[in-house]
């Protein structure tokens, strides 16, 4: 038997896996290699695809069973201006040159994005001062298209809007933050790169020899160690780039967990917000203000608040009552027409920052390869790092090419293969021929998002080798309607088991902590009607 992510059983016709919750894209796996990524969020993903143009040996560790189940997943997706950042910064630097390279990205990896723009908007007079130095620091860092408005333009762009200055962005826009991610991670593999999920790093150091470093990474699904050699690495480890730099010595201090919470309205409400509309923050705000967002699928998230939690709590994503009542009477506030059934669920993200709760604000990205020889430290990648993460992936390139030079493959790939879009959205002409040519589009596997039956089973298949209802989720949408899986949940579990071979008490959300089922309520053998109980 062999162990997979995250279900017990790993039968046959999910795609040959080489070790527990591995995909070797080179083949073999033999533990070394010339580049080891540290973290498969969409920073580590986007170095690790750039770097696959290049003739390397590349390896992404990632702790969670899947790619983008950390802050990458569990964010407002917005891709921000420039506007928020102090000149001379590299966050600011970094913000501007990531927008301006998305557009090409995401056309290559099929990933839905909006340039909606975005208004920064002044309620009163004490607003003023923030909101001028908002667009002073623009026009420093290179923020195409700014405009200053008075209430009368605002309107014209997003009726109701109140406010008496708002500041115009038009470069700013909206993209699902796990779709990127999983988009760059299976681009990379794609072109080579090796995932081993489920990989918690626990140990660095330089090798005997001194001309590379040992990782040493615990498989939770087997409890097997393992040691990884690679003559680069780079800690992209997120809320734990602390732990993992100081495993060698590296870093740049502490990381303090700061939770957001949001709540999600239905999809009923698309449409209502034409734009991006945020509040002007203060200087010392650990984010950018409770806000509301719309997002690529047509829901509108509330939030995200910003409260320091324990250290020991940064995987912990739970909601809380009072920041749950603050969302919704801001969401009435804003949207005096929501009902109570458009709050369809909420959820929470952790970002990792490099500033204390006594000291607030934001401080700007590490992007470090001088502390340790060939250890390349991102740490404190916190918003604008979504924006950002082609432009440090370009960085992080150069760094490697600078140490150990690099040749470009005459073979890299950069589209994503396969169909990667929403087949409810496209023309029917279009969706007719395809349910033609492959019947599973005409069965309807989720009703609410309209998901058919080969986009869920693409979803089951995935080249990364994932197997969570969590990356069913995330890769399809299903269980993101309203009903939030009481429809397709069942539908699901059914077709695992039915066409793929795994019993539902094999089911997990997450992780191995995170069963869906405890058991069965009684034998589902046949019974005959009328039999006694």
């Amino acid at each position: 038997m062999v162990y997979c992510a995250c279900f017990e059983r790993y039968p046959r016709g999910w795609g040959e896996i080489g070790l527990a919750g591995t995909v070797d894209g080179h083949g073999g796996g033999s533990g070394t290699y010339d580049v080891l990524v540290i973290g498969a969020g969409v920073v580590g993903c986007a170095v690790a695809r750039e770097l696959s143009r290049y003739e390397l040996r590349i390896c992404v560790l990632e702790m969670e069973p899947d790619v983008s189940l950390g802050t990458s997943c569990r964010n407002s997706g917005v891709v921000h201006s420039g506007i928020n950042y102090a000149p001379g910064t590299r966050r600011a630097e970094l913000c501007v040159l990531g927008n301006s390279m998305m557009d090409a990205l995401c056309a290559d990896l099929k990933v839905s994005m909006k340039r909606i723009g975005k208004l920064t908007v002044a309620l009163s007079d004490s607003d003023l001062p923030g909101l001028y130095r908002q667009r002073e620091q623009g026009l420093a860092n290179g923020t195409p298209g700014m405009e200053l408005m008075d209430l009368d333009a605002m309107r014209r762009i997003q009726p109701g809007i109140e406010g008496i200055l708002g500041l115009w962005t038009p470069s700013s826009g909206i993209i699902s933050p796990y779709g990127l991610t999983i988009a760059l991670a299976e681009n990379a593999h794609a072109n080579g790169v090796d995932f081993r999920l489920g990989h918690r790093v626990v140990g660095i150091s330089r090798a005997a020899d001194g001309d590379a470093f040992e990782v040493l990474a615990l498989d939770e699904n087997c409890r097997a160690p393992r040691t990884f050699r690679s003559r680069i690495v780079v800690n992209s480890a997120g809320l734990y780039s602390d732990e993992v730099g100081g495993m060698l010595g590296a870093g740049d201090g502490a990381i303090w967990a700061c939770r957001g919470e949001y709540y999600v309205l239905d999809r009923r409400l698309d449409g209502s917000l034409k734009t991006l509309i945020y509040p002007v923050p203060g200087p010392n705000d650990p984010g950018l203000g409770i806000h509301l967002t719309p997002t690529v699928d047509g829901n509108i998230l509330i939030g995200p608040s910003a409260v320091y939690i324990p250290d020991e709590d940064r995987r912990d994503y739970r909601t809380t009552a009072p920041v749950m009542d603050s969302l919704r009477r801001e969401g009435l506030r804003l949207l005096p027409g929501l009902a109570a059934g458009d709050f369809i669920r909420s959820f929470s993200g952790n970002r990792p920052k490099q500033t204390p709760p006594e000291v607030g604000g934001n401080a700007d990205f590490t992007i470090d390869d001088a502390s340790v020889p060939g250890f390349i430290s991102l740490q404190g990648i916190e918003s604008p790092g979504l924006t950002s993460s082609p432009a440090i992936a370009a960085e992080v390139r150069d760094m490697i090419g600078r140490r150990i030079g690099l040749k470009r493959r005459s073979d890299f790939r950069p589209e994503r293969l396969g169909f990667a879009g929403c087949f409810s959205r496209l023309p029917l002409g279009v969706r007719m021929d395809m349910i033609r040519s492959e019947p599973d589009y005409g069965e309807i596997i989720c009703r609410c998002e309209g998901i058919t039956k080969k986009e869920v089973r693409d979803a089951i298949e995935n080249p990364l080798g994932a197997r969570t209802m969590a990356s069913i989720k995330y890769r399809s949408r299903a269980m993101m309607g309203r009903c939030q899986g009481g429809f397709c949940v069942p539908r699901i579990v059914r077709m695992l088991r039915d066409e793929y071979g795994y019993e539902p008490e094999d089911c997990v959300l997450r992780g191995r902590s995170s069963a869906m089922f405890a058991g069965r309520v009684r034998d589902a053998g046949p019974r005959r009607l009328g039999a006694a109980s």
